[in-house]
């Protein structure tokens, strides 16, 4: 098994409420990518955190293995969230993957 973890900060230029609506997006349509792809185990995304923070958003998935991490990273539906409801509202990703 492998895992993928994603720590995102949103743009800055982002009111709190277009916050609150592009984290909500962005976990409903990132969950929703379990059972879709070959591979992934499960995928959770977190988007409360405590005042001692530096990210907004966690995402935390496992995978069957490398292979299956680098088939999601190229999946359409994958590319299709990230390019639509991720990439154009953060500024900052940082990620580690690691066998279990």
């Amino acid at each position: 098994m492998v895992k993928h973890v994603i720590l995102w900060q949103l743009k800055d230029e982002l009111t709190a409420g277009e916050k609150a609506t592009i984290k909500k997006e962005m976990k409903e349509s990132l969950e929703a990518l379990v059972g879709k792809i070959p591979g992934l185990v499960e995928l959770k995304i977190q988007t409360e955190y405590l005042a001692s923070s530096n990210a907004e958003v966690m995402l935390d998935s496992t995978f069957e293995d490398e292979t299956a991490l680098k088939v999601y990273a190229t999946h359409p539906e994958h590319v299709a969230v990230a390019d639509g409801k991720v990439r154009p509202y953060t500024k900052v990703r940082f990620c580690m993957d690691y066998e279990l």
